[in-house]
């Protein structure tokens, strides 16, 4: 027998891997599971048909669609929305941005700014085609970010606020006689008003300073508001120190959404943190923006109402004139005393008192400021977009606030590639959906800086891998540009390009980029990512507590973000508004058993305040009524002395401390001093991850459970993009837990659609194994459904496949293997001679060469492939290049085009008929089924980016590129294999 596990095929792969790329095409469709509720055997219809094959728009990709504000032709309108359907993506989002035009004034604002009748004629023209091409449209909140209508100026109680601070030394016995002090920070540009808060003095103690913060006695503070009058203050300092005079002025931040001007008269930032603020918008969303025509267009085709990430900036403290009440109401306690340690300038704190209490003020200050957010604005904003037909989106972070909580508020919760700095911030966002019962979990997609015309495919790719994995399951790309604005020089108008003078953020997608002509490919792809990930619902092993909701913080889980994922953990983070939803229940020993169905509770340290062990005594009182009906927890630290996060009322502490005592004495409540003493714990509790691996790995999972059928997504990823060392490829098993014993394993090709049954795999009660095998940021997904019948076995030397009813198997060598039978059986199986592999050298060249002056054509004989930019005449071409070949078949079971490198798309044509999608990843793809004996035709089609062409182009702005090596680089090898029929009777 010849053992060939350690033989290398095309581009060093072991051959059981070069053997999984092509066996999708060989599906019988009659042995396909059931997919999307419980299966019965032999009734499953074949996915292929639908579903997972072909993805309905409302599982596409979207766009962020940016128009130069509403300098927009309908026409045009119309025509992009075709090219958006065209290309297999389901909307796009419009939004009213053109940082790259640097006087905006070019634009018109008052007559096709945002809101202007032309803005509204272009919203109409978008929806109503998006209607007729079954795409759906989402529509800002406002110009840009943040939320900013033209109907306020910053000095009306609806705009953004700031609490601005001044100060003044006074020396222990020193009189000041004089103003108030005035603030740190200048107002911005626009504000007149201001109205003084209070004024308070505090005695400088040393003892309680930081490396950055002056320390203050707080038994000293003294409220002198009283005496302040007509902008003066005479005020005593006792003996005995140094004193701060503070005061604090309410005013507008002046705040304008970014990259503006978009309108006439300008726009301004509304107060998110108040009911005016939102009415602000809603009121001139009901006045300009919804005419009868929009409203019934919504019905047909709007799909959400969206607002960017919450940026306000403010060299102050962000404020609200109700706050000082709203704390009071929430807290149960005065702010004031605590202003000094919770006043900002330029986004630092400047005062503290002992470090305990100064933790504390500013939690229960940033909590309230959390409430007033998530109530006045998210909920409200929820409210009325669902009366006027649409959903909610938002990105609700950007402050220090519950974005857990907040993800559970919105309909559709949104993270970013660019800003996120691992898994995690997407697993604090996921958390929320999924406890809330809301399906789908967004993401801003591949918003690279400096990255405009030069973003390839296979970068975008491997960016969001790993993210589908932590929950996300809509991708909306950063993004598509209207095509021309005032100035814009070609290859058309980009709304962030140029940026400052040179290359901006992200891509301008669209028909201007050569890589178009593939998109639908990886449309299709990643729609059926995003389907697969819709299923059913989320199965999540942990639950994670966080004390403060925070996301964009780059901050894991103890023990389970380093060592419980590589193992095959999965979890979410949690925050405590969650844990009163009324998905918070235990059954059968899961919390949120119809959601996410969490095995285990995990509480630990607040991981933004030095880990200390704090609880709110209400959420504690829930976790001990949950421990009781049976939801194990695990705590990690030491929690004897726990404290309650905020200010304690009296005896709230002693009071906390004998809830968690009685929790630690229930029989399914783990208590772990240390990281290393987590995994003794859960083994202790019976617990293990729905998926397993027997040694630690870099592959990622998601699971999905919709009804009896389970899918698992794959990826063999990373954490986060500054992983070192880089993934390597894996090779190894993976046990999964499936709901029906009776389930078999299935693999969904995320590239071609096609659902094969898998043939070798292990089956042991609620468990199955199976072998899988990734290259690096390379993704699959498994089902687990009844089907057909089929054979199987549960080990093999050589890669064997279902076909009908046989097993066959396939080698890329001569030679007998042995395969282990599902009833325990070894057979042997011989494949005989299998040609050699042959690399392809010889390659017709014709390059359709894209340049300000149109399309021009070169004609090429290449006797060795090379990059593009190493070919003379192509060394500044952005393009598309058709590489043609002959190849002769002496005949055989079929062969793998293995394409080496590839830059950036492709497309594979054998004989004149186009071979399933190929891997932007990883470009190989069983051409067996087209290839006839004698003389074959194959055509390789590589489509580019525009940067090589812009650097000479447009030297001004992108002269700084490096070239990229485009083109069809190889080796591109022709790999043969053989098959032969298993014996299993």
């Amino acid at each position: 027998m010849n053992d060939d596990r350690n033989e290398q095929g095309p581009r060093g792969l072991t051959r059981r891997r070069v053997l999984q790329i092509g066996t999708a095409a060989a599906v019988v469709a009659a042995a396909a599971p059931a997919l999307g509720g419980e299966a019965v055997a032999g009734t499953a219809a074949a996915p292929a048909a639908g579903g997972l094959a072909r993805p309905g728009a409302a599982v596409r990709p979207r766009f962020r669609w940016w128009w130069p504000d509403g300098l927009v032709d309908p026409a045009e309108i119309r025509r992009e929305i075709d090219q958006m359907a065209d290309a297999g993506f389901g909307g796009g989002e419009i939004s009213a941005v053109h940082h790259s035009i640097r006087d905006a004034s070019v634009l018109d604002p008052a007559g096709h700014g945002w809101g202007t009748a032309a803005w509204v004629a272009g919203v109409e023209a978008a929806l109503d085609q998006a209607a007729r091409r079954g795409l759906t449209v989402d529509l800002t909140i406002g110009p840009a970010w943040p939320a900013a209508v033209p109907t306020i100026t910053p000095d009306d109680d609806a705009a953004v606020q700031e609490l601005a601070y001044g100060t003044v030394t006074v020396a222990g016995g020193a009189t000041h006689d004089g103003p108030v002090p005035e603030p740190v920070a200048a107002p911005a540009k626009g504000v007149t008003k201001r109205d003084l808060v209070a004024v308070h003095a505090v005695k400088i103690d040393t003892a309680n300073a930081t490396r950055k913060e002056t320390g203050l006695d707080f038994a000293s503070f003294t409220d002198l508001t009283a005496r302040a009058k007509d902008g003066r203050i005479t005020w005593t300092a006792p003996d005995g120190g140094d004193w701060v005079l503070l005061s604090y002025w309410r005013r507008g931040s002046g705040q304008q959404p970014e990259g503006g001007p978009h309108s006439s008269p300008e726009s301004f930032v509304v107060d998110h943190f108040s009911r005016a603020g939102t009415r602000a918008v809603t009121a001139f969303w009901e006045a300009r923006l919804l005419t009868p025509r929009v409203r019934k267009l919504i019905k047909k085709a709007g799909a959400t109402l969206f607002e960017d990430s919450i940026e306000l900036e403010t060299p102050a403290l962000n404020w609200t004139p109700d706050l000082p009440a709203e704390f009071r109401r929430r807290r149960g306690y005065d702010l004031m005393p605590y202003l000094p340690v919770i006043v900002l300038n330029k986004e630092n704190t400047v005062h503290a008192y002992e470090a305990e209490r100064t933790a504390q003020a500013r939690h229960d200050f940033w909590l309230t400021v959390s409430d007033l957010l998530n109530e006045h604005h998210f909920e409200a904003l929820r409210t009325w977009a669902h009366a006027i037909g649409l959903e909610l989106r938002a990105q609700p972070y950007g402050l220090q606030t519950d974005a857990i909580h907040s993800a559970a508020i919105l309909d559709v919760p949104e993270g970013e590639s660019l800003g996120f700095r691992n898994l995690d911030d997407y697993r604090a966002l996921a958390g929320g959906r999924d406890m809330a019962g809301r399906e789908v979990l967004s993401c801003e997609a591949g918003a690279y800086q400096g990255g405009a015309y030069n973003t390839t495919w296979d970068k975008l790719l491997r960016t969001m891998g790993g993210a589908y994995a932590a929950g996300l399951n809509q991708t909306v790309f950063h993004g598509f540009s209207y095509a021309t604005a005032p100035g814009a020089a070609w290859p058309g108008f980009a709304a962030f390009t140029p940026y400052n003078g040179g290359i901006g953020f992200a891509e301008a997608w669209g028909p201007r980029q050569p890589t178009w002509r593939h998109v639908p490919d990886i449309a299709a792809y990643l729609a059926r990512v995003h389907q697969t990930m819709r299923a059913g619902k989320s199965r999540i092993d942990v639950a994670v507590f966080r004390q403060k909701g925070y996301t964009k913080t780059g901050i894991g889980a103890g023990w389970f973000t380093k060592y419980g994922v590589p193992l095959g953990w999965t979890h979410q983070m949690i925050s405590a508004p969650l844990l009163d939803l009324p998905s918070a229940t235990v059954r059968d020993g899961r919390l949120a058993p119809d959601g996410p169905a969490y095995q285990v509770l995990f509480v630990e340290g607040d991981r933004f305040n030095g880990n200390a062990c704090t609880l709110p005594l209400d959420t504690a009182r829930t976790m001990l009524k949950l421990a009781k009906a049976g939801l194990p927890l695990v705590f990690l630290g030491d929690w004897s002395a726990a404290t309650v996060p905020g200010i304690p009322k009296n005896g709230e502490n002693e009071a906390l401390r004998a809830v968690i005592k009685e929790m630690f004495a229930l029989p399914r409540v783990k208590n772990a001093a240390a990281e290393d003493g987590v995994p003794g714990a859960l083994d202790a509790l019976g617990l293990r991850p729905e998926v397993r691996y027997a040694e630690s790995s870099t592959l990622l999972n998601a699971h999905r459970r919709d009804g009896r059928v389970d899918y698992f997504y794959l990826c063999n990823g990373k954490h986060a993009e500054t992983v070192k060392p880089p993934v390597a490829a894996i090779d190894h098993e993976v046990s999964f837990t499936r709901a029906d014993r009776k389930a078999v394993p299935y693999r969904l090709d995320l590239w071609t659609g096609e659902t094969e049954p898998i043939a070798v795999y292990k089956a042991d009660g609620d468990t199955v194994t199976v072998r899988i095998a990734l290259q690096p940021s390379e993704a699959t997904v498994i089902i687990l459904g009844r089907g057909g019948h089929h054979p199987s076995a549960t080990a093999s030397q050589v890669e064997v496949r279902v076909d009908g009813q046989r097993l066959v198997a396939r080698a890329t060598s001569a030679g007998t293997y042995a395969t282990t039978l599902a009833n325990g059986r070894t057979v042997t199986t011989t494949i005989g001679a299998v040609p050699a592999a042959q690399t392809l050298t010889t390659w017709r060249l014709r390059v359709e060469d894209m340049t300000p002056d149109g399309t021009k054509h070169h004609d090429l004989t290449l006797d060795a492939l090379k990059a593009w930019p190493d070919i003379p005449e192509l060394a500044d071409v952005s393009g598309i290049g058709a590489y043609t070949t002959t190849v002769t078949w002496d005949g055989g079971a079929g062969a793998v085009l293995d394409l080496g490198e590839v830059f950036d798309t492709c497309r594979v044509s054998v004989n004149g008929r186009r071979v399933p999608p190929v891997s932007v990843l990883y470009p190989a793809v069983d051409i067996g089924p087209h290839l006839r004996r004698g003389a074959n035709t194959i055509e390789v089609e590589v489509a580019t980016t525009l940067n090589n062409r812009l650097r000479v182009s447009d030297p001004g702005v992108y002269g700084g590129a490096a070239r990229q090596a485009s083109g069809l680089i190889g080796p591109v090898r022709l790999v043969p294999y053989g098959e032969a029929v298993v014996r299993t009777r």
